[in-house]
Parts: structure tokens; C-alpha cells; sequence
């Protein structure tokens, strides 16, 4: 007999795109706490950028027992919101002229590193509350590349689940027919 149609669902702070997005959100809020004018546009819009990243995949992970499609448009949204706040980072160090680091960087490859690390996410926070501006917004520009990143992926993967399982609609039509075949009476 068939388990259901409403395949395990949520778990989102499992996934490594939220726990980045997360830590991603966290820094911002000090970044912009540290760096920017209280009364600049641009804190809000950072805030609400790395919140939406982080709150959309949390969204679109517990939709996914009833709406693949819903999952697929809200990873979606925290992609481009990531990718909104990315820019504003890279706004922040070019109209002030300070650099950005290169992929292939050491800084680069140390980011990379340390968020893998169990104690990465806290560590990655100091950061954010004692270092210059300049190493606060490269910290974030890796992390959110690396949260697209995954992000990207999760959206493949998700477009394949979809082709192979089918959305609630196959499912539930799937187990109906199932009961069926297990008890035929109506």
C-alpha cells in the first residue's frame, strides 16, 4: 500500500544554501549596522535582500509537500535576492574604490574554508563585527557566491525531481490508484 502522496517535507535548516543564506543575513545586519548611515535607503534594502533569501528558502521547502512549482518559484526568489544583495555589496566597495577580492584569492579560499569548518558560521560573524568594511563586504560577496551556488543546484535538482516524480496532482492520482488496486470496493 502506498505511504501517502505528501512526500517528507521542510527541513530546510538541513540545507546548506539556508545555513549560508543564514549566516549571509546575519553579517548584513552588522555590516550595515557598522558601515552605513542609519537613514540610508540602501540598509533597508540590504536587510530585506538577505532576510528574503534566507525566509524564501525556508518558504519554499515547506511548500514542497503540496507544490513543487511553489518550492521551485520561491528557491527562486532567494536566488535573486541573494544576487540583489550581492550587487549592493558590490556597489559598496566600488563607489568607495576598495578592492574585490578575485575567486582565486587567498582571502577568497580562506572564506571557502572556514565555512566548511563546524564552528565556520560564528567565526565568519567575528568577522563581521571586528574587521574593516572592505573585509566585512568580501566575506559576504564569498559567502553569497557560494549560497547562489547552491542555490542553483538545489533549483536543478529540484526541476529533475519534478520530471522524474511528477508534482501533487501525478502523485495524488497515483495513490488513489494504488488504494484502488489495494481495496477495490468504493
Amino acid at each position: 500500500m502506498n505511504e501517502g502522496f505528501i512526500p517528507p517535507h521542510g527541513g530546510y535548516r538541513k540545507l546548506l544554501s539556508y545555513q549560508r543564506a543564514e549566516i549571509i543575513y546575519d553579517i548584513t545586519v552588522v555590516f550595515c549596522s557598522r558601515f552605513l548611515e542609519k537613514r540610508d535607503r540602501t540598509v533597508d534594502q540590504m536587510i530585506q535582500a538577505a532576510r528574503s533569501g534566507k525566509q524564501n528558502i525556508a518558504e519554499g521547502s515547506q511548500a514542497a509537500g503540496t507544490s513543487t512549482e511553489t518550492e521551485i518559484k520561491l528557491t527562486n526568489v532567494a536566488r535573486a535576492s541573494l544576487e540583489e544583495l550581492l550587487i549592493d555589496y558590490e556597489d559598496f566597495l566600488r563607489v568607495r574604490g576598495l578592492a574585490k577580492w578575485p575567486k582565486e584569492s587567498r582571502e577568497a579560499a580562506f572564506v571557502r574554508k572556514v565555512v566548511r569548518r563546524r564552528d565556520g558560521c560564528e567565526h565568519l560573524q567575528e568577522f563581521a563585527r571586528t574587521r574593516a568594511a572592505d573585509v566585512v563586504a568580501n566575506v559576504a560577496l564569498c559567502l553569497i557566491h557560494l549560497a547562489n551556488f547552491l542555490l542553483d543546484r538545489q533549483i536543478r535538482q529540484l526541476e529533475r525531481a519534478f520530471l522524474k516524480r511528477g508534482g501533487i496532482r501525478e502523485r495524488m492520482t497515483s495513490a488513489r490508484l494504488s488504494q484502488r488496486r489495494y481495496d477495490p470496493r468504493p
